[in-house]
């Protein structure tokens, strides 16, 4: 049984935050949050508030930080958060942060911690480069992970693999680059508040795991 069940998971891409995320929701019975999909849900049911998201959005503005952390924090209102939730990829900078506090106070809940998941910017790199796709099927492989009996070519069709440009080595640069400006200060910002539990994101998936178990009980 784990104790901390309100959770943020922070991180870089390719941290393996999203898969360790999935995998501790089904197994724990949490809700895994991600503010794209409650933007969406919002914006196809018409609210008050996806009224407002969708004005910005039409117009190709962000949708301001106020308003985001509104939305999370109605989404954790619904049934399937009762039991803890997992942050995935929300507050990605110090000033989110402050506002998803603000709104969880408004509603009377609030973060049992936030869990950092730390690796090497060179394996990072490695991992957001090692994507291929079959062109005719669309099977993903990974080079590191499932990479394919034959090098470059499909198990299943015999077709040429292909990287999508935004797996490209510039592409994930950029997401690092963007990641160390803007979400890499809240590491310090939790670890202030005390809240902060880091694990090895350089493990494989079976020995993090039990990793991130131990930081939650």
């Amino acid at each position: 049984m784990i104790k901390k069940r309100n959770l943020v998971f922070l991180g870089a891409p390719g941290a393996g935050k999203g898969t360790l995320a999935q995998e501790l929701c089904k197994e724990k019975k949490l809700a895994h949050i991600s503010t794209g999909d409650i933007l969406r849900s919002e914006i196809k049911k018409g609210s008050e508030l996806g009224k407002k998201a969708n004005s910005y959005v039409t117009s190709g503005g962000l949708v301001p930080d106020d308003l985001v952390a509104d939305m999370v924090a109605k989404r954790l209102l619904d049934n399937d958060c009762q039991n803890g939730f997992v942050l995935d990829g929300f507050p990605r900078t110090v000033n989110q942060a402050d506002l998803l506090e603000k709104a969880l106070t408004k509603i009377g809940r609030k973060l049992d911690g936030v869990v950092y998941f730390e690796a090497a910017e060179d394996l990072l790199i490695k991992r957001l480069t090692a994507r291929l796709v079959c062109k005719q099927c669309n099977t993903i492989y990974n080079t590191i992970f499932s990479a394919p009996a034959k090098k470059g070519i499909c198990d299943k069709c015999g077709i040429e693999l292909y990287q999508r440009p935004d797996d490209s080595l510039e592409t994930a640069k950029d997401r690092l680059l963007i990641y160390n400006e803007q979400t890499a200060p809240l590491v310090p910002y939790y670890k202030n508040k005390k809240m902060l539990a880091t694990i090895n994101a350089a493990l494989s998936k079976d020995k993090s795991y039990p990793e991130l178990i131990k930081v939650l009980s």
